[in-house]
């Protein structure tokens, strides 16, 4: 069965250019061997990833980032069982920051600021549905 799991966690630390190249790296090379597709943004010290794939597989996923020193309030923001993967080209996107991205972060968040934790599940999902369409990725 495949599902999609949508969460959010705070950075622990200042992440530089290098540290985000070796997590995407990392991120490609594990999700590739386990069937796992999907997105990570980055903004404002959050990340924001979709992950998409097997259930346990995804599950297991889950849960190594749930001990990972770098996540903090990591928290579930939607849950969802799917009928085809969106993210096909790619073991793992990234979405940064960058100038061309800022106004679609703007767009879906209720502040000035990017807060995914406060978005709702339909807001959510929009939000990568134009992430899909309309952006800069990293890979």
């Amino acid at each position: 069965m495949l599902i999609q799991l949508t969460y959010a966690s705070r950075t622990a630390r200042a992440l530089g250019p290098a540290d985000i190249k070796d997590i995407l790296g990392a991120s490609q090379r594990n999700n590739l061997k386990a069937g796992i597709t999907g997105s990570l943004c980055l903004n404002n010290g959050i990340f924001l990833q979709q992950l998409e794939g097997d259930r346990a597989a995804v599950n297991a996923l889950y849960h190594r980032l749930l001990k990972d020193i770098r996540h903090r309030d990591t928290a579930v923001l939607d849950f969802c069982e799917i009928p085809h993967r969106r993210f096909t080209g790619w073991s793992m996107g990234l979405l940064t920051s960058v100038e061309a991205n800022r106004q679609l972060f703007l767009k879906y968040s209720s502040s000035a600021d990017f807060d995914p934790y406060s978005m709702s599940t339909a807001t959510l999902r929009s939000f990568f549905e134009e992430v899909m369409q309309n952006v800069r990725w990293l890979e």
